[in-house]
């Protein structure tokens, strides 16, 4: 409770309708309901879940998700390592390519009792990592990033610089924890045919990249692997040792437009308020603009286009067919869909209204709370979230 406002303690109990808006409503039982839904179709692999907490950014959503009070789990940010480290989380992987200027704080963090792993992809990297595990006598954990579908970082698994790293590594002090990759791309596809081929992309690729490591007499004891479509539809996992996933906490109008979930499996929205009309335009106007939402249009590539978010009722419950067309910096525009038959509803002013967003992660990103609700409009708990690198 320490980063809410002292007048949050007072809201506990009420309902949706007293809360100041835009504010950010996460309705636990789905996030529970998505949680057992991974780890169901995970437990027949014999693999460990590390949830990706970039998106969560809070230590009572990560208690819902994690496997035991001290991990594991990823993290995106050293300040996410640092959040949760403080609440005994101990196992964590900063699952960002490491960057010179952040090692003293990795450093600290191990000093303190952290098990921290970090991530690199170049030789240049690997040098510096292996000097600075030398002078600090820390035999610093690190995996190698490999790319195994043209997203982003990483080496592609038969590039000779795997190797280079590895040894660099190994000989130069740091502990040499294995390889990583995420299938990015795997947000581009559409049906769990190609999700189920993505995830086994992945699968092989990065096992080739341990086989390589470990043929050259280098230890891999760690093949990590993860993305919220491949996690949800891999057939097989064989040589995959962890599997990391953030957004399927949460899910959103991204994941529900490619087919990972259904619209009743988001677990988050924003409450916003009916602040005025543009009759003449088919607009209705909501104190939730782009500070609230986020600019994130991910879904404008998609089959249907859900525009800054989908508009729900206050019980969550989709409004059919009225979406957030635009959005200013603190002011929403609620419009039909276009091409849609069908009347505007009727919102008056004060009005309240959830809007589910295109990008979980984002959104999340502009607020710093969750108001806890279970499968009705009553605030049942206040949970912070954190900010920043």
């Amino acid at each position: 409770m320490s980063s809410a406002t002292p007048y949050s303690r007072q809201e506990i109990g009420k309902t949706l309708g007293v809360l100041e808006t835009p504010c950010l409503v996460l309705e636990k039982s789905r996030v529970t309901e998505n949680v057992a839904r991974l780890r169901r179709h995970l437990q027949p692999f014999g693999v460990k879940l590390r949830p990706h907490l970039k998106s969560a950014k809070s230590i009572d959503v990560a208690r819902l998700a994690m496997a035991g009070r001290q991990g594991p789990i990823t993290v995106s940010t050293l300040r996410e390592a640092e959040y949760f480290f403080s609440h005994g989380v101990s196992d964590i992987l900063y699952a960002v390519g490491i960057a010179p200027n952040k090692l003293d704080h990795v450093f600290d963090l191990r000093r303190r009792g952290a098990n921290l792993a970090i991530l690199l992809d170049n030789e240049e990297t690997a040098q510096l990592v292996a000097a600075r595990c030398a002078e600090r006598r820390d035999a610093l954990p690190v995996l190698i990033e490999v790319d195994t579908d043209g997203h982003r970082s990483g080496i592609k698994p038969p590039d000779h610089t795997l190797l280079e790293i590895g040894r660099t590594l190994h000989a130069g002090g740091a502990l040499l924890r294995g390889v990583m990759t995420h299938a990015g791309s795997s947000y581009g596809l559409h049906d769990p045919a190609s999700f189920a081929a993505m995830a086994e992309q992945e699968r092989s690729g990065i096992v080739a990249a341990a086989a390589a490591l470990r043929a050259a007499g280098l230890p891999c004891p760690e093949v990590s692997v993860g993305s919220t479509p491949t996690a949800h539809f891999a057939r097989n996992l064989a040589g995959v040792t962890e599997v990391r996933a953030g957004v399927f906490m949460f899910f959103d109008l991204v994941m529900a437009g490619i087919g990972v979930c259904a619209i009743e499996d988001i677990a988050v929205s924003v409450l916003a308020t009916v602040i005025g009309h543009q009759h003449d335009k088919g607009w209705i106007i909501v104190d939730a603009g782009w500070m609230a939402m986020s600019r994130d249009r991910g879904t404008a590539r998609l089959a249907v286009d859900q525009g800054y978010g989908m508009v729900c009722d206050g019980a969550g419950d989709p409004i059919a067919d009225l979406i957030m067309i635009d959005a200013n910096q603190e002011h929403g525009i609620l419009a039909v869909r276009p091409g849609a038959q069908r009347a505007l509803p009727n919102l008056p002013i004060g009005a309240m209204v959830r809007i589910f967003p295109n990008h979980a992660c984002a959104t999340g990103a502009q607020h710093d709370r969750y108001y806890v609700v279970d499968r009705d409009r009553t605030v049942s708990a206040i949970w912070p979230r954190i900010h920043g690198w």
